[in-house]
């Protein structure tokens, strides 16, 4: 049992090594951008302050999840979590429709697609 505890401990690590490059990397350009520069305690706490939300996030979409019995996350569930934030909340609502409009487009493709093909098969048959 304490393997996998290890094993997750090693990637919880990881996880939170992957985070702090990025957070590093974020601030480096905006230092550079802004003409400041961003201590490494700064950094430190920024990236445990955006671990901590992620996992609060994780949390609260899995109860959602939950809550509705389901067993996977929906772009509803995504949308309730953001609502604390106007700003995350619009983001994330005109992320949703590209998404949708795209994912329409593509079902029209392919019903254009299967059409063509049946009106091919069609013409093939008389001649």
């Amino acid at each position: 049992m304490s393997t996998t505890t290890d094993e997750e401990e090693r990637q919880l690590q990881r996880l939170k090594a992957a985070i702090h490059h990025t957070v590093g990397r974020l601030c480096q350009s905006l230092g550079e951008n802004h003409q400041m520069e961003f201590s490494r305690p700064v950094i430190a706490a920024i990236t445990e302050t955006t671990f901590r939300q992620c996992d609060v996030f994780a949390k609260d979409l899995e109860a959602f999840a939950r809550h509705a019995k389901r067993s996977t996350v929906s772009m509803e569930d995504v949308k309730l979590a953001a609502r604390r934030s106007t700003a995350l909340y619009n983001f994330i609502q005109s992320k949703s429709e590209e998404i949708a409009s795209a994912n329409q487009e593509q079902r029209d493709k392919k019903k254009s697609g299967v059409k063509r093909k049946n009106k091919d098969t069609e013409a093939e048959a008389m001649e």
